[in-house]
């Protein structure tokens, strides 16, 4: 079975599957299907998503549009966070909890494995994840996760979880405009371990500026395929995961693996962060 070193540098994030402030279901659940069923038939072969996406709308809908699904197809889910339904997120974080999330992910993708599992940090912890990253490592001895990984975290939270299992990859915030993460990211990609930058189009406050209006119009391209080309070329450990509910949008964001900024280009864009 594929792991996450065997995928392509783009995939899919099934969060925007979901409604308003990620709570529901879509506005257009035929869309949402055939943006999935679309992606397969572009070639994605790993999908973003978690059962607290919706809760469940997110997973409902992969399970509905793709199952059985494609071989090659890698499903990677979160763990560690919850919602109510006022909207809220909250923390789902002791070792019971991640197991039943595993669980939960599981029955709901009707899958008998997982292709990764991250385990997502509740904001401001200050705690360790010992426990934690034990139980998903112990899930993946089992067989029921290929690869596990890290989402929220500091370098500190990587080393205390390489002291147990191996850390596949990282999901960070990082994008053209926002680039805290610059160092630990040239020290992931070192030591082999994934970058995987949620909110790479800005998240719920798109990217905009003029310099990178000014490299699309360049390339005949949108401003949107200029930040994910950036990223593609960042670091080679990179690998995105946008999403959207619009099968032009998919196809667009897909399109930009082809997009390959200059020299310039990249000079313009170094100035942002």
């Amino acid at each position: 079975m594929k792991r996450l070193s065997d995928v392509k540098r783009i995939g899919f994030g099934a969060m925007r599957l979901t409604g308003p402030g990620i709570i529901g279901p879509p506005a257009d659940p035929g869309e949402a299907r055939r943006v999935l069923q679309r992606a397969i038939e572009l070639g994605v072969d790993h999908i973003d998503t978690s059962d607290y996406y919706g809760p469940y709308v997110a997973n409902d809908l992969i399970r509905e549009s793709l199952h059985p699904y494609p071989p090659e197809l890698v499903l990677v889910t979160k763990v560690g966070a919850r919602r109510t339904e006022d909207g809220g997120w909250h923390a789902a974080f002791t070792p019971e909890e991640i197991r039943e999330a595993v669980h939960d992910n599981l029955g709901r993708l009707a899958v008998e494995r997982l292709g990764a599992v991250n385990l997502r940090l509740p904001d401001g912890w200050a705690g360790g994840i010992e426990e934690q990253w034990t139980v998903l490592a112990d899930l993946r001895s089992q067989g029921l996760i290929g690869d596990i990984g890290l989402s929220h975290v500091t370098p500190a939270h990587v080393r205390a979880a390489q002291a147990i299992a191996p850390v596949a990859c990282v999901q960070n915030h990082y994008n053209l405009v926002h680039r805290r993460d610059d160092e630990f990211l040239d020290d992931l990609a070192a030591q082999g371990i994934f970058y995987v930058p949620f909110f790479p189009l800005g998240g719920f406050n798109p990217l905009a500026d003029d310099a990178v209006d000014g490299v699309a119009k360049k390339h005949g391209a949108t401003s949107m395929q200029v930040a994910l080309a950036w990223l593609l070329q960042r670091s080679p450990n990179i690998l995105l995961i946008p999403g959207t509910s619009s099968v032009a949008h998919l196809e667009e964001n897909l399109a930009a693996g082809r997009l390959r900024l200059d020299t310039v280009d990249l000079e313009v864009l170094g100035h942002l962060s």
